[in-house]
């Protein structure tokens, strides 16, 4: 006869649904850091969202209605035609997105290749650095609606310092800001002088964190300063070079304030500096055409999404 031997350990089989509960899982670290993230991160989400969406989404709206006249009034929907009569409009519009994209390219270029000669320049130690670097500074400190009443007056055409020195060095006087063909290479060359120490502060930057052995190896290998700065320096600072043209061409597509400060409304009395910001800006507040503005302003920001995507794919194939 034989018998079953139990273990002294087993235990007999919970029947279904009278075990115990399975033990609670602790929460651990990396649950508790994950809840505490998105914590922190509410009120800046929440703001980016009343802040920006909202906005943006409201001018999208707005766009696509008749308002005019009080911000109050009635509007109706219209679908895009407020889009259909800004992209008609060959007497403002189009002249206007011109001389954006023209003052834009032209003070970007100038304020580039002035910053990287200047943070070449800078690059070595020299007595006074400190001295030049806080001179630079200085444009960038100033509001640039004190910077247009400035160059008013130093562009004055008939009590402005610049004709006056025009007029000893035997130099024709210059109308500049009155000139209706010299007021948009005017405020660019304004431009350039306010921006350009942004862009030797940020190019000297990059240029400080390149690593010189590439640059000796060249030396040694008998190769010029030029050749040095375009074969090697150039490539290395290419992703900083890019960052800094994107930084600055949508800075500059955005420029108002010193084109209202020292022109007015409508960018002059021919329109010789309206630009897409100036524009909009008159059918808001001068002409109360809501609608249209708004659809100028998605045009707009369009335009200005597409600049900066051709920018980095331009810089991401140069830096390939």
């Amino acid at each position: 006869m034989s018998t079953t031997e139990v273990s002294p350990t087993a235990r007999p089989a919970a029947a279904p649904g009278t075990g115990p509960a399975p033990a609670r899982r602790p929460r651990t670290f990396e649950q508790a850091n994950r809840r505490l993230k998105w914590t922190m991160l509410a009120p800046a989400l929440l703001f980016v969202g009343l802040m920006i969406v909202f906005p943006l989404v409201y001018t999208v709206d707005l766009s696509l209605t008749d308002a005019f006249g009080a911000v109050n009034a009635g509007k109706g929907y219209v679908g895009l035609q407020n889009f259909a009569d800004a992209l008609g409009d060959s007497r403002r519009f189009w002249p206007a997105a011109q001389r954006t994209l023209v003052f834009t390219v032209g003070a970007v270029v100038l304020e580039t290749v002035l910053g990287l000669a200047l943070a070449m320049l800078m690059r070595k130690p020299f007595r006074g650095m400190r001295w030049v670097r806080t001179v630079l500074i200085i444009p960038l400190l100033t509001t640039p609606v004190a910077i247009g009443i400035l160059w008013l007056l130093i562009l004055d055409p008939t009590n402005g310092i610049a004709n006056h020195l025009l007029a000893g060095a035997g130099l024709p006087r210059q109308e500049f800001l009155g000139s209706v063909s010299q007021s948009l290479p005017t405020l660019m060359l304004i431009d350039v002088w306010q921006w350009t120490p942004m862009m030797t502060l940020l190019l000297l930057a990059g240029l400080t964190t390149l690593p010189e052995e590439p640059e000796e190896a060249a030396r040694v290998d008998g190769a010029n300063g030029w050749q040095r700065f375009r074969h090697v320096v150039l490539p290395m600072l290419g992703p900083t070079l890019a960052t800094a043209l994107v930084l600055r061409a949508v800075d500059a597509l955005k420029t108002f304030d010193i084109l209202y400060a020292t022109k007015g409304a409508g960018g002059g009395s021919d329109f010789e500096v309206e630009t897409l910001n100036v524009y909009a800006y008159g059918l808001t507040f001068d002409y109360q055409e809501y609608g249209l503005a708004a659809a100028v302003l998605v045009l707009f920001t369009l335009f200005i999404i597409g600049v900066v995507v051709l920018l980095r794919r331009r810089g991401g194939r140069k830096t390939a």
